[in-house]
């Protein structure tokens, strides 16, 4: 069933809708006009990622009270802060930041007015934004600011009504995690710090408001109530706001979407709930209410972002066959891995999402059998490999990050995803099932709602696993998969029957033993045709990628996975037919996966028209992409 062809594709290549709107700056009130020196980012802090004072004043909750302004593309608001004195001598709140116009800050005590207060902001650095440097008195506990957002922040994405599906009403989802919870409110934007929080929004009429929260209806004032009881980092506050419906899927899961989409995302996601049920049945009951899903536009950057109670997810995973739900899996999985268990800083990112590919697979191996699991497993383990060898520097294939990491985003590659998930799964073959599993789950129990790093896993370890069974592991190999470049010898080598026929098959048609239309592929899985597209060898010629296109339709399919391995093919061998659909694709899918190897194997080409042509492409269709897509794609294209 072709699923994902209806207008809202065609949204990129309104570029002149998309230009940021600017808006009036009020007078700021009571702000220091001498703007400090900033901050170095060598800090005592463990987060260098983060001028919060965390270890002197902690956030403890945050209210926020929004207007959603469409038409100045900003969010003009007050947060009111509750923390706590870790040190009983704190004089002084420090708040992360960027490109935020900070109008005025008050102070309480008791809820008390205790009034406007002077603050400071730290000349802006292009990582990390401005600190808010907010004093308090002996006896604040509380800070109330006001603020408006920026129409470029690289934290939300304003679309106009023109690239929607409906065409009818304008669209805001927000993507928080690295750091852009910052250029959303003024916060302690470090996964080290938790905080519940609540939120009152007002939007336009015929529009529908979601958070990562509890949904709360619209109220007789036309507002709507958001409550996180739960305490989450930062990076997992999320706003989504526009023409939204709702299906359900059981009594606490559903799907939110555009109407266009809505039914096929249900059928698509209609496992998830047995996804549930595996993860529970593994690791324990999952502790965060209602389990929703909502499908955003084509521009959402990810797969998916596992905000609680609200995974955002790209449209590219509706394939029409539940090919692609591993997604899916992995955003749940989240609920204990990352979301429960939280990394402290960016360096020990594989603690989410090591943890969560890991639980991923064998909620795909429980639900799906074993022959899957060891699919997918073979294909994460190529592009790991691959992963591997484009790091810019062997520390960078480390699971623990090296201290000078420059941004969090060179924490996010495959290397943090399988080569942790493969220490999972090297612990899992030395120690057995039958005590990993009971491990892994009690370290989700154990450590719930708390911030942990990569040594305070290896000490758990130890004392919970090593200590009864010293002869399974040693020192040297456990630091060989954590301090370690590359992938230890030590790692499990998966391999797949159904891709050795696979790969049997491929060999026949490339020596012409048989001809594409022989190849027997009725059977085969989103998953063999991955491997059989990705393996193709050097020296494919003209008329066999034709003959394999004529054959199959690969040119233009709409499984998005499938379509992106074909046109990488296509680029490396020069398959020019193909490139017509490559430029659609190209102009109507955000997903960064996608776009940024298209980008890097266009702008690498040793044919200089395809240089230019990838330029021609990425200017057009630029003014559509995500915030976070421009400034990778940006740095791909040297712009």
């Amino acid at each position: 069933m072709t699923i994902l062809k209806p207008a809202i594709f065609t949204l990129f290549a309104v570029a002149a809708l998309t230009a940021c709107q600017g808006a009036e700056a009020p007078v700021k009130e009571n702000m220091t006009t001498e703007k400090a020196e900033p901050t170095p980012r060598a800090m005592t802090n463990k987060d260098k990622f983060t001028y919060a004072n965390y270890d002197e004043v902690r956030v403890t909750h945050v209210d926020l009270n929004l207007d959603v302004n469409f038409d100045a593309k900003v969010l003009d608001g007050i947060a009111t802060i509750d923390f706590e004195r870790v040190k009983s001598d704190a004089d002084t709140l420090v708040l992360d930041t960027k490109d935020l116009l900070i109008k005025s800050v008050r102070i309480f005590s008791g809820g008390i007015a205790e009034g406007v207060t002077d603050y400071t902001m730290d000349a802006a650095d292009k990582v990390l934004g401005e600190a808010l440097r907010i004093p308090l008195t002996d006896k604040t506990d509380q800070v109330l600011i006001s603020y408006r957002t920026s129409p470029s922040a690289e934290g939300l994405q304003w679309l106009s009504p023109e690239q929607t599906a409906g065409k009818k009403h304008p669209f805001l989802f927000s993507q928080a995690q690295a750091l852009n919870a910052r250029t959303m409110a003024p916060l302690q934007d470090t996964p080290a710090v938790r905080m519940t929080y609540s939120a009152t929004l007002r939007v336009p009429d015929g529009l529908l408001p979601l958070m990562s929260a509890s949904q709360g209806a619209k109220d007789a004032n036309g507002e709507y109530r958001f409550e996180m009881p739960q305490p989450i980092p930062s990076y997992l506050l999320a706003i989504a706001v526009g023409d939204i419906k709702f299906k359900p899927i059981n009594d606490h899961i559903g799907v939110y979407a555009e109407e266009y989409i809505l039914d096929a995302a249900a059928e698509e996601f209609s496992e998830t709930p047995q996804m549930e049920e595996a993860n529970t049945k593994l690791y324990g009951p999952y502790l965060w209410g209602r389990y929703d899903l909502i499908v955003l536009p084509p521009s959402f950057p990810y797969g998916g972002m596992e905000n609680p109670r609200l995974s955002f997810l790209t449209p590219t995973l509706v394939a029409g066959d539940k090919s692609l739900t591993n997604v899916v899996a992995h955003e749940l999985a989240h609920s204990w891995s990352g979301n429960l268990v939280t990394n402290a800083t960016w360096r020990d990112a594989w603690l989410n999402e090591g943890f969560t590919s890991y639980v991923e697979n064998r909620v795909m191996e429980e639900l799906y059998g074993e022959r899957r699991a060891v699919m997918e497993q073979v294909l994460d383990m190529e592009g790991m490999k691959r992963a591997i060898s484009e790091a810019k520097r062997p520390e960078l294939t480390h699971l623990k990050m090296p201290e000078d990491m420059e941004h969090p985003d060179d924490a996010f590659t495959l290397v943090s995803y399988i080569k942790g998930a493969n220490f999972l799964f090297f612990l899992e073959d030395r120690f057995g099932r039958a005590k990993f599993d009971p491990f892994l789950k009690a370290w989700f129990n154990e450590n719930a709602f708390k911030a942990v790093t990569t040594e305070d896993f290896l000490d758990y370890l130890n004392v919970n696993l090593r200590k009864d069974n010293p002869e399974a592991v040693t020192d040297v190999e456990i630091d060989a998969w954590v301090y370690g470049p590359g992938l230890p010898e030590t790692a499990r080598k998966p391999e797949s029957d159904a891709f050795s026929a696979v790969d049997a098959q491929s060999a026949d048609w490339v020596s012409g033993t048989v001809k594409a239309s022989e190849l027997e592929t009725d059977a085969w899985s989103t998953h063999e045709w991955l491997h059989f597209l990705n393996n193709l060898p050097q020296g494919i010629t003209e008329a066999q990628f034709a003959e394999l296109d004529d054959t199959f339709s690969l040119t233009g399919t709409q499984n998005a996975e499938t379509a992106f391995a074909w046109y990488m093919q296509a680029i490396k061998g020069g398959y020019d037919a193909a490139y017509p659909e490559l430029e659609n694709f190209l102009m109507t899918v955000g997903r960064g996966k996608f776009i940024y190897r298209l980008y890097g194997a266009l702008k690498s080409s040793e044919r200089e028209d395809l240089q230019f042509w990838a330029a021609d492409i990425y200017e057009a269709a630029r003014p559509g992409y995500h915030p976070i897509a421009q400034r990778r794609i940006d740095a791909i294209m040297n712009k």
